[in-house]
């Protein structure tokens, strides 16, 4: 069994909208019921546990509800931090699930086939994660934004989400490093000196973060909807 645990507690302050960004449409639909359409259709996950804030719950839990998704099983409140709230998250899956799968509903653009490439990829190495080669030149700079080297990009990876792991396994890595501040769920993995597997993910599973970010995200939708 494979639980999803799909992330919309954040406050996307820099998205300077009138609502939260889990929230706030991508043509006719709210950003977060992208990913859970691909995620309640997709024939390798059973259940659905949504994570919301204080302030954003009650909208939520009201415009997923609307969609009529049958996996979702239940929705919780998330904390200070994404860790936090994920923690939360791994406390709702049931007690049969064998696997996680993590996601942050501010990329509402994951394709069925991407889903399905990291759940395989985990259930060979226990953690899997989907990723992109990143485009740019990246330096390496001191505090002083003095350059110290430029990175061969042969070497380096886009983090993106879902991320799938076993269950075991990121609850041992949550219950003893969940206090650290990290950025992704892998990095807790890594901790622990466990292998993730790298998975080719897309460039159009961006993240939305900023008003521009809407404007690319508004050309993907009108084809994403038909391809899932």
């Amino acid at each position: 069994m494979l639980s999803a645990i799909v992330l919309a507690a954040g406050q996307g302050r820099r998205l300077n909208a009138a609502v939260p960004k889990p929230l706030v449409k991508i043509g006719s639909r709210p950003t977060i019921v992208y990913s859970l359409r691909t995620f309640n259709k997709h024939p390798d996950i059973d259940e659905i546990i949504v994570v919301s804030n204080a302030r954003n719950h009650k909208a939520i839990v009201k415009a997923v509800k609307k969609s009529s998704f049958k996996k979702i099983k239940t929705f919780v409140l998330g904390g200070r931090r994404r860790q936090d709230s994920v923690y939360n998250g791994l406390k709702e899956i049931s007690g049969n699930s064998d696997w996680v799968l993590i996601h942050d509903s501010a990329r509402p653009f994951i394709g069925r086939q991407a889903v399905r490439n990291v759940i395989l990829a985990a259930k060979k190495t226990g953690a899997a994660i989907l990723a992109v080669k990143p485009k740019a030149t990246i330096k390496f700079s001191q505090k002083s934004g003095i350059i110290k080297k430029t990175l061969d990009r042969n070497n380096l990876w886009e983090v993106q989400t879902p991320q799938v792991f076993k269950k075991e396994l990121i609850l041992k890595a949550y219950k003893k490093y969940g206090k650290e501040n990290v950025t992704d769920d892998a990095a807790l993995v890594e901790k622990l000196g466990k292998k993730v597997k790298i998975t080719q993910g897309s460039y159009e599973n961006i993240k939305i973060t900023t008003a521009e970010d809407l404007l690319f995200a508004r050309l993907i939708a009108k084809r994403f909807v038909h391809a899932i």
